[in-house]
């Protein structure tokens, strides 16, 4: 059948009955990530399949990894710059609807990672089936791109499960577990992994026949007058979760599905300009360029063994607690130390909490409950690989754990604190090994924070860097390399926003007024709230740590009340009532200061410049991806570096210069502003979705 045709990324075969499978197997990869040459070769397969007339298609992937991570996006980023969006988007959409087209069945049969462009590939058959186990996620994640599906998924799926179905799964680009998927009719049948092959044949032979409910559905949401009394409902949710202004995708998408009619070809070309008009925005650019720096953290602790398997963690508080819950729910042995047991116990508590919400089966559950044991003698120290010190932020007493702890230690054991303020040059100076001693800073809350801080010093063996780098990555983490001064990175960067914040909020200026000018910005929580979320006493505690190095006075009226503490308490800044906070109404006719924005924004990009003049981070790159990892920093202005090119560093510090004149030398522009990479394009890399 394909005689003469010699294929780079697809394997194709025939069997006795004369269906052919074609697996995706991109070379040189060891994922599938779909070019322009896997597009352009499987175009050369359906073409010759649609003469041919098979008995069957079955469309799997080769790689163990799974079956498709999506488009290739670094020759997204190319066809972006060169404007050829549209036309490629055109042709991804022309092979695909020919595959659909094909006078034969189809079936999709579904592994491992099934994204984006493989979603879309997958949507074009006329069957799918995926294997029915914890790896199998199914997805079409463009909205976090600043983009939308622009290989038929708006086309197709809304078409294929219901308007109301669909359209959550691609505003929200959460991906779907295999049995998800099974119920909302994206796939419609599940298999064991070792008969997923045969099974996808019977599929061939014998289609599953779509329940009625679903078939229902699926016309009556998508009929004209629904699509035009829905839309408006779904743009009102979609508001009120993200702004248009700053995320325009989500909106463009339920244009396009409002205004595509009954022919595919229509809701195609309306989908393809869409995305090619989205692929131009400053949005898409950044939010592309957020996934790129998150894909470079992950690559981080590539290639290097870590050799930990045993953690030992002293202090069982909110982050010791949650941090040795998390780190065995990774599948690591975890040792948990506290002065007695009444402390130990209620992170044993969150921690099943944890595995229930995250594991579902009691198993699973039990099994990491085993692997979290608490250690009131602290007698794991002498077996760990790795210990975490995670107690109250004072030198003192952790220098004095250190000396207690650490003469129990194996030999290569490494010595880490969470400590998020307090220099390392200064905790190392009594250690036997200083060079088996960094820093691990995890954020709250540990489940939900995805960066990690990896915290060098003087001392530090590059070696142990890249070991507990590697760690980071084994624990889902992302992890980035900050010099150990006070703050380091990410509190050294949100103190000073913090700090304007309660400061004005000290002068009169409204919580709820304050939190809602920062969410203007991009900030995914006000200053208030997050202050009472992170807690006033630890707030407090970082900030009198902090100010004297970074020349800040503490705002008045910070001094933490008992029972007061925030969220955590029930009670801080604001009333908090089922863990959320309660907000005062404001007086309708209260006006804001027009610079109040910039007085809470510009002191953390200041200290961002600051810092990457003191070389606390390796590039401004990876600055950026930790201010936005760990602070939230609003992702689609790509991070505190790049908005001060997209704004002009000069205009920035004639910004900061009439704040200072008008409200003290806080607001002085720092050194740094003449740095070569304020005023450069950002870096891009190779990466897929």
């Amino acid at each position: 059948m394909f005689e003469g045709l010699r294929f780079n990324h697809w394997k194709t075969s025939v069997d006795d009955s004369g269906i052919v499978t074609l697996a995706l197997d991109r070379a040189g990869s060891g994922v599938n990530a779909i070019s322009r040459a896997v597009l352009d070769e499987l175009g050369q397969i359906v073409e010759r399949l649609a003469i041919e007339k098979p008995a069957g298609v079955i469309v799997h992937s080769a790689k163990p990894s799974g079956f498709a991570v999506g488009a290739d996006i670094k020759e997204f980023v190319g066809y972006a710059s060169q404007g050829t969006v549209l036309e490629n988007i055109e042709n991804g959409q022309r092979v695909y609807e020919a595959l659909a087209r094909l006078p034969c069945p189809t079936v999709a049969a579904v592994h491992g990672a099934c994204m984006g462009g493989g979603t879309e590939l997958a949507l074009a058959c006329r069957q799918r089936i995926a294997v029915d186990d914890d790896k199998t996620r199914i997805g079409l994640p463009e909205v976090m791109l600043g983009i939308h599906p622009g290989w038929g998924g708006t086309a197709r799926l809304p078409r294929l499960i219901g308007a109301t179905d669909a359209l959550p799964v691609m505003l929200t680009g959460k991906a779907l577990s295999a049995k998800r998927a099974l119920a909302l009719g994206v796939v419609d049948r599940l298999a064991r992994p070792e008969e997923l092959l045969a099974e996808a044949r019977v599929l061939l032979r014998r289609p599953q026949p779509r329940p009625l409910a679903q078939r229902a559905k699926a016309w009556a949401t998508n009929l004209w007058p629904v699509r035009q009394l829905l839309a408006p409902t779904v743009v009102k949710q979609t508001a009120a979760k993200v702004r248009k202004e700053h995320y325009p995708a989500p909106f463009a998408l339920i244009d396009v599905w409002r205004r595509g009619g009954p022919s595919i070809q229509q809701r195609l070309k309306l989908e393809a300009r869409s995305v090619a008009k989205l692929a131009q925005t400053p949005t898409a650019h950044n939010l592309i360029r957020v996934f790129l720096l998150q894909e470079r953290l992950k690559g981080q602790g590539s290639g290097v063994e870590h050799g930990i398997e045993h953690v030992h963690v002293v202090g069982a508080g909110v982050m010791g607690g949650d941090i040795a819950a998390w780190t065995a729910l990774k599948g690591f042995q975890v040792t948990l130390q506290d002065r007695e047991m009444k402390y130990v116990q209620p992170a044993l508590d969150r921690a099943r909490q944890l595995y229930e919400k995250k594991l579902k089966a009691p198993d699973k559950v039990d099994a990491a409950m085993a692997r979290l044991r608490a250690d009131i003698e602290g007698q794991g120290v002498a077996k760990a690989d790795l210990a975490i010190e995670a107690i109250y932020e004072n030198a003192e007493a952790k220098e004095q754990l250190y000396a207690k702890i650490e003469p129990q230690f194996q030999a290569d054991e490494i010595l880490a604190s969470n400590t998020s303020s307090i220099a390392l040059d200064e905790l190392r100076k009594g250690l036997q090994a200083p060079q088996r001693f960094l820093g691990l800073h995890f954020f709250n809350p540990v489940a939900q924070m995805p960066l990690v801080e990896v915290v060098r010093h003087d001392r530090l063996d590059p070696a142990i860097e890249k070991r507990a780098l590697a760690f980071c990555k084994a624990i889902g983490k992302l992890p980035v390399a900050v010099k150990g001064t006070p703050g380091f990175l990410v509190n050294r960067i949100l103190m000073p926003y913090l700090l304007e914040a309660l400061r004005l909020y000290g002068e009169g200026v409204p919580g709820p007024v304050l939190d809602r000018e920062a969410k203007k910005f991009g900030m995914p929580m006000g200053p208030i709230e997050l202050a009472d979320t992170v807690g006033l006493d630890v707030c407090a505690s970082v900030g009198k740590e902090l100010a004297p190095f970074l020349g800040l006075e503490l705002p008045p009226g910070l001094e933490v009340q008992e029972g007061k503490r925030g969220k955590k308490d029930g009670q801080g800044l604001y009333v908090w009532e089922d863990g959320k906070p309660r907000k005062p109404e404001v007086d309708p006719d209260y006006a804001a200061s027009p610079d109040l924005q910039d007085r809470m924004i510009l002191p953390m990009v200041n200290e961002a410049v600051a810092c990457l003049a003191d070389g606390v981070i390796d590039d401004a790159d990876l600055l950026d991806a930790g201010v936005i990892f760990g602070t939230g920093f609003a992702p689609f202005r790509g991070g505190p570096i790049q908005y001060v090119r997209s704004e002009g560093a000069d205009a920035l510090m004639e910004r900061l210069t009439r704040l200072a004149e008008r409200y003290g030398e806080r607001f002085t522009p720092k050194h740094g502003w003449d740095a070569p990479a304020l005023r450069t394009p950002p870096a891009t890399g190779n990466a897929s979705t």
